[in-house]
C-alpha cells in the first residue's frame, strides 16, 4: 500500500513544482509564543505526506494554514507554485478537501446523507448533482441508498467513509486527512486506511496525512515530516525517518506512539 515508487521529497521542493507547499512558513497566536517557525514542508502529486509530532506540536496549527483558514504571520502558503490568496480560495478548495478525526461530530445530524455529501458541489456553485454523489458514495464502498438516510443509523467506521466521500465528490487532487482513523476501533482503522490507499490508485489523490499512529503512516504514506514546539525537527522517506531517525525527538516518538498491525 506504501506509494514507495516516488522518490522522497526534500525540504527544499517547494514551489512550483509542488501541489501545494508551506515556504518558511511562521505563525503567532494573538499574544502567545509561536506556533509555529520557518517550516517548509512540500506536498507533491502522488507523493503521499505525513506530519507527525506530539499533541502540541503544531500540527493542526499547520493544516489550519494549508486549508486557508487563517494567514501565516511569516512565510507563504503556496498552491501549483503561486501564493495562496483569498481571490484564489475556490479554485483552491475544488483541489484541497479535508477529512477530520472524529466521524461523529463532522457530519451534521440534522441532513441526509445525501446533502452531506454534496456540500462541497453546493459551497463550489456546481450544484447538488445526486449521481455524482452516488459515484462518490460507491467510491468509499456505500450503496446509493445511502444518501436518503440521517447520520446517526451509521457506524464510526461508516460515518468516515461518509465523510471521505463528500471530501471526495469534487474530484480534489489532494486531501488533507487530520487523524483520519484515531477515533475508530483497530479493524475498522485498518479498513479506513485500506480505502484511502485504494483511492490514491484509483482517483489520482495525494494525502497529507497528520497522525499519531506512526503504523498508519508506514502504510499510507512515502514521506514523513516531523515537528517538535513548532519546528521542523526531520523530514525524508518514511522509510529512513522511520527505520533510522536521525533526531532524538523522532527516537522518542518511535519509542512511545502505538503501531496499526492487521
Amino acid at each position: 500500500m506504501t506509494d514507495s515508487s516516488h522518490p522522497s521529497i526534500s525540504a527544499a521542493s517547494t514551489g512550483a513544482s509542488s501541489l501545494l507547499a508551506a515556504e518558511a512558513v511562521g505563525f503567532s497566536y494573538r499574544g502567545g509564543t509561536p506556533a509555529l517557525t520557518d517550516v517548509s514542508l512540500a506536498v507533491q502529486a502522488g507523493r503521499n505526506v505525513a506530519l507527525v509530532g506530539e499533541s502540541g506540536a503544531g500540527k493542526s496549527t499547520l493544516l489550519r494554514l494549508l486549508l486557508g483558514l487563517a494567514q501565516p504571520t511569516t512565510g507563504t502558503i503556496t498552491f501549483g507554485g503561486r501564493p495562496l490568496t483569498r481571490g484564489r480560495l475556490r479554485e483552491y478548495r475544488r483541489s484541497v478537501q479535508a477529512v477530520f478525526q472524529d466521524p461523529y461530530s463532522s457530519l451534521d445530524p440534522r441532513h441526509k446523507i445525501g446533502r452531506i455529501v454534496a456540500e462541497p458541489l453546493r459551497g463550489l456553485g456546481l450544484g447538488a448533482d445526486p449521481a455524482r454523489v452516488a459515484q462518490a458514495l460507491d467510491a468509499v464502498g456505500l450503496p446509493a441508498d445511502t444518501a436518503g438516510r440521517y447520520p446517526h443509523e451509521f457506524s464510526g467506521g461508516q460515518r468516515q467513509r461518509i465523510a471521505i466521500a463528500r471530501a471526495i465528490v469534487c474530484d480534489p487532487k489532494v486531501l488533507l486527512a487530520d487523524e483520519p482513523v484515531s477515533a475508530l476501533d483497530l479493524t475498522t482503522r485498518v479498513r479506513i486506511v485500506d480505502l484511502l490507499a485504494s483511492l490514491c490508485a484509483e482517483r489520482d489523490l495525494t494525502i497529507m496525512l497528520v497522525s499519531h499512529d506512526l503504523g498508519v503512516v508506514a502504510e499510507l504514506c512515502r514521506h514523513t515530516a516531523v515537528l517538535e514546539h513548532g519546528r521542523l525537527v526531520e523530514q525524508g522517506d518514511t522509510s529512513q525517518v522511520l527505520g533510522a531517525p536521525s533526531h532524538p525527538y523522532t527516537r522518542k516518538l518511535l519509542a512511545s506512539v502505538p503501531r496499526l498491525t492487521n
